[in-house]
């Protein structure tokens, strides 16, 4: 069977044996509703999850803030602000009332024609629009893990909040949305890495939520300063719209995941020797930093002691200044593991996220990297696919069982 995996603008290929080819796993096909954007967006606002409608639970006089992503979030904001700017006119909130509060997070800050981008040009002129700002934050306590509650003033002093935001998987939350818009979304540094510092542990998985101490720990921080009501949405491969979700915090947020568990995870019989996994290449695989979800999701298709295969063009090598000085710094992936838990850092996070990885089976980097930058790393880089293949099929005496996850960002395996 001959396998193309994209790489870059173009693709790597190899020749498997057919019957040692588990199978290949692409995303579920998409089934969409017929209905457009704005249909989906209306009905959930008229139809909210264990919550009454915004129009009987916001006053007129309330401070309403609503919050919503920054712009390295796919959360289309601007197509949903309509339908809610309605919404809240109909309840009697005054435009001067309200702030839209783009959750930067550790992020840098925004441009006002970003912020205009983002929300739409009549939200920008209606309502005033800012950055969440780590510097002028109320302390509302600390959880049971030791993570500091300081959110935003502006967020914390708000009468009613609505939060905004995309679901799909996220590496360690189990999934974006939901309560991640105040913390860590509104919070500060400090607070971002504490709770960013449990991904390590046991449970910190993509799909996964019970039990997930990063997530556990964002939804204990969320009833210190809670989402009153929020909208969450599903997107296609296509960022458009497909699935929306309203109402309370935790019901709205939890359905939406179910539909991303529909969309995206893969059921496989077995984990299998070898996992030839990609992002589907260009823009995806732009650099290693990007290129480590596709990897990260691998992992749970991967046996123990096994090896995956890992093809990203990583044109532009590294990707992040931390992240690639705690690639290249780290002796072995124990070392850097243990280097997180002892000093968390953000960028060399995902440094960490790659060691748990190569902590149960061998990482072979197939890139245009240069071969002496990652054999400073804990990889085995490769100049093909087919050369890759065949280390890794030698390794287990050419009878090892091979997976191929030819978009491997947005396939999340799991064993029966």
């Amino acid at each position: 069977m001959k396998i193309e995996l994209g790489f870059g603008y173009g693709t790597q290929t190899a020749e498997i044996p057919d019957e040692l080819v588990m199978g290949i796993l692409t995303p579920n096909p998409v089934v969409h509703s017929g209905k457009s954007e704005s249909e989906l967006v209306r009905e959930a606002l008229a139809n909210p999850m264990d919550s009454l409608p915004l129009e009987q639970r916001i006053h007129p006089g309330d401070k309403v803030v609503i919050v919503t992503s920054d712009v390295t979030r796919p959360m289309p904001t601007s197509r949903v602000m309509p339908a809610l700017m309605e919404t809240l006119e109909a309840a009697g909130v005054r435009d001067e009332d309200v702030t839209v509060v783009f959750a930067v997070g550790s992020h840098r800050k925004q441009s006002e024609e970003e912020k205009k981008h983002l929300v739409g040009d009549e939200a920008y002129r209606r309502y005033t629009c800012e950055d969440s700002d780590p510097d002028d934050v109320i302390d509302l306590g600390v959880t049971s893990r030791g993570t500091p509650v300081k959110i935003t003033r502006r967020v914390a002093e708000a009468d009613f909040r609505i939060c905004l935001g995309n679901v799909e998987y996220h590496y360690f939350a189990g999934y974006s949305g939901g309560d991640k818009a105040i913390m860590p979304g509104c919070s500060t540094r400090e607070a971002i890495e504490c709770n960013h510092s449990h991904m390590v542990e046991a449970g910190a998985c993509a799909g996964q939520l019970a039990g997930n101490p990063i997530r556990e720990d964002i939804e204990e921080a969320a009833k210190l300063c809670p989402a009153d009501f929020i909208l969450n949405v599903v997107l296609d491969e296509h960022k458009r719209i497909i699935g929306a979700f309203a109402g309370d915090h935790i019901t709205a947020h939890r359905t939406a995941c179910q539909m991303i568990d529909r969309l995206y995870m893969k059921k496989i019989p077995e984990k299998a020797d070898i996992v030839l996994v990609s992002q589907g290449g260009a823009p995806k695989d732009l650099n290693l930093y990007q290129t480590q979800k596709a990897l990260d999701n691998a992992k749970h298709a991967v046996k123990p002691g096994g090896t995956v295969v890992l093809v990203g063009s990583c044109r532009e090598g590294m990707g992040e200044k931390t992240f690639g000085e705690w690639m290249t710094d780290g002796s072995s992936p124990q070392e850097l593991i243990a280097r997180t838990r002892a000093h968390f850092k953000l960028g060399g996070h995902k440094a960490a996220a790659i060691a748990l990885v190569a902590e149960q089976a061998e990482v072979c980097l197939i890139s245009e990297m240069p071969t002496e930058m990652v054999g400073k790393t804990f990889l085995r880089h490769f100049a093909t696919l087919e050369e890759a293949a065949a280390y890794a099929l030698g390794k287990t005496d050419g009878k090892g069982k091979v997976l191929v996850m030819p978009y491997g960002g947005s396939t999340l395996p799991r064993s029966e």
